[in-house]
């Protein structure tokens, strides 16, 4: 019962999220991956900016030492029926927010608990905690930001963002 009651409080999150986002134009198109992973789904929303050419690591786009909110307009929401390991952070089933801090080898993933802001809103006292994801080149250039859930196997898989020349990932693992 808890556990249904936790996926409830979830969607309600969500359905918040997308009612404070109207109330803002949006600048880019924006996504819903979803992803079965140990039999619990993991959803992730957010917007997918285009990189048009320009330096996306460089101010004010996604600047490398900086918090940047992974993806553009409302903030990247993260919605989990179960509990997860993100690398070696253990997030519990419900709704959160992730933002990024970028790097050439190495970004650190950020999991926050306060959900439903514009993307560039951000309180550090509600991290949930940070971890760190591996940077490796991107096989070909991706213009437009791509955040997946991919190599599911069981109840384990690899949660990835690649844009521009790089592709940062995480393994997760559903508990």
């Amino acid at each position: 019962m808890r556990k249904v009651l936790s996926v409830l409080a979830s969607m309600t999150l969500l359905a918040g999220a997308f009612a404070i986002s109207a109330q803002r134009p949006r600048q880019s198109p924006h996504e819903t991956v979803s992803s079965m992973v140990g039999g619990k789904r993991i959803t992730i929303v957010y917007g997918r900016p285009f990189a048009k050419g320009r330096d996306v690591w460089a101010a004010p786009i996604a600047p490398a030492g900086k918090v940047w909110r992974a993806g553009a307009d409302e903030a990247t929401l993260l919605a989990l029926q179960g509990d997860i390991m993100l690398g070696s952070l253990h997030v519990p089933a419900g709704a959160y927010t992730l933002f990024v801090i970028t790097g050439e080898t190495e970004w650190t993933l950020i999991v926050n608990k306060m959900v439903g802001q514009w993307g560039l809103t951000y309180n550090e006292q509600m991290d949930l905690g940070r971890v760190k994801m591996a940077v490796a080149k991107a096989a070909a250039p991706v213009e437009q930001l791509t955040i997946g859930i991919s190599g599911v196997e069981g109840n384990k898989a690899t949660l990835k963002i690649a844009w521009a020349e790089r592709e940062a990932s995480i393994p997760v693992m559903m508990h």
